[in-house]
């Protein structure tokens, strides 16, 4: 069973409903599944709001099914920041879960579309230098956090795909592909409607160990996929599901619900 307490935050976070600066303040939530090998093992809430320039993202994550006899992790997400242009300029963002009797966080900073601090508890231990890819100077510039690397400003459902999106999740900076693959429709409650999927790649940049399968396998032999759909009419896409190869199986993220609130 895949660890949840690292992995299950991150996953989720590729799949949750974002929304463009608009005259009005604007609300949306996101209820999502994470099923792994056609078995339910993690539930998320995603809340959000947008008012003129500024964003804020709140979120819940817990296992579920037979995943909490393995794991039992939960936590909360967060992320702020201000919206310039088509781009999200992250502030803020945090992350809180506890997996049985231990409890982690990982609270980044950003200024000027750059990290600022990030702190890590607990610290990650001692690295071996001669594997580990140390961040470099300019590799924290014009990053996006975990959440706010989920939106995708765009004209017209053909140019949502066709991009490079870079990441940085507290340790890891890597840079995530999106290309055409197909376009579709779907009905979940909330949003009844066209869709379209990218395929995506996954290149590790540093804050990494190397020779680490898992990541190798990502990067060279997985098969990733995510569907995006739109958010009203401001030229905003969110995924709505979301499909990721492992090494022992498949993991998915869909969504249970997909909608605009007062």
């Amino acid at each position: 069973m895949l660890r949840l307490s690292h992995a299950l935050i991150a996953s989720v976070a590729i799949a949750l409903p974002t929304a463009a600066s608009a005259t009005a303040p604007q609300s949306f939530k996101g209820e999502y599944t994470v099923s792994f090998l056609g078995l339910s093992v993690a539930r998320a809430t995603f809340s959000s709001r947008y008012d003129g320039d500024t964003y804020a993202i709140n979120g819940t994550v817990s296992a579920a099914g037979l995943a909490r006899l393995f794991d039992d992790t939960s936590g909360t997400v967060s992320s702020k920041g201000t919206i310039a242009g088509n781009k999200m300029q992250p502030q803020a963002f945090r992350a809180d879960y506890t997996s049985g009797k231990k409890a982690s966080v990982v609270d980044i900073r950003f200024a000027n579309g750059g990290v600022t601090s990030t702190q890590v508890i607990p610290a990650p231990g001692k690295r071996d230098p001669r594997s580990w890819v140390p961040l470099g100077a300019g590799d924290l510039n014009a990053v996006l956090d975990p959440m706010a690397a989920t939106v995708i400003h765009a004209d017209s459902f053909d140019k949502v795909c066709g991009r490079t999106v870079k990441f940085y999740d507290g340790e890891m900076r890597a840079n995530l592909t999106l290309t055409y693959s197909s376009k579709g429709s779907i009905s979940v409650p909330g949003y009844k409607g066209d869709t379209v999927t990218c395929k995506m790649g996954f290149e590790p940049v540093a804050g990494y160990r190397k020779g680490r399968k898992a990541l190798d396998f990502l990067k060279n032999k997985s098969r990733m996929l995510v569907t995006f759909a739109p958010l009203g009419q401001n030229g905003v896409y969110a995924p709505i599901r979301a499909t990721v190869g492992t090494q022992i199986g498949p993991l998915t993220i869909s969504a249970r619900r997909f909608e605009a609130v007062e």
